[in-house]
């Protein structure tokens, strides 16, 4: 059986910082729903564009959730995961909003109007590897640029 170990938070906001995709866990009136996304890490935040209408756009604002960022090598049985929790908010704020897409390199993948910049601060922020050989070499195939922000 694989090894697993937990992450300290520095380890984990550095992962967080690096990926490009993710999932957000949130509660809605019809269930629980996990979306897939693509993010960036803004601050301490991460931002996420979706359109007002959907299941995001409409149930993630002023609500608790969960956002999961993971690499697994099915092959080695090696990877890790890292949870964020904390509350999302739509951003409006004028002058954040520009600062955001200034320093955004990622556009949403998915098609249609994305024009909703979905917030989560995290409050805490958890992680583990999954097996003996896991090191930051083999961590995960993409690797972000960060700008200034």
């Amino acid at each position: 059986m694989p090894d697993s170990h937990e992450l300290d938070p520095q380890e984990c906001e550095r992962l967080l910082r690096a990926g490009v995709v993710g999932r957000v866990a949130l509660s809605t009136p019809e269930g629980p729903h996990i979306i897939p996304v693509n993010y960036a890490v803004v601050d301490d935040t991460i931002v996420i564009r979706t359109s007002s209408y959907s299941v995001l756009g409409t149930h993630g604002r002023d609500a608790m959730l969960a956002f999961e960022v993971d690499h697994i090598d099915h092959d080695r049985q090696v990877g890790w995961s890292v949870v964020a929790r904390g509350r999302g908010w739509a951003e409006v704020d004028p002058g954040e909003l520009a600062r955001i897409r200034e320093g955004c390199q990622s556009r949403p993948w998915a098609a249609g109007n994305r024009n909703l910049h979905l917030r989560i601060r995290w409050e805490s922020l958890t992680g583990r590897t999954l097996g003996q050989d896991w090191t930051r070499d083999n961590e995960s195939p993409v690797r972000r640029t960060l700008s200034g922000i």
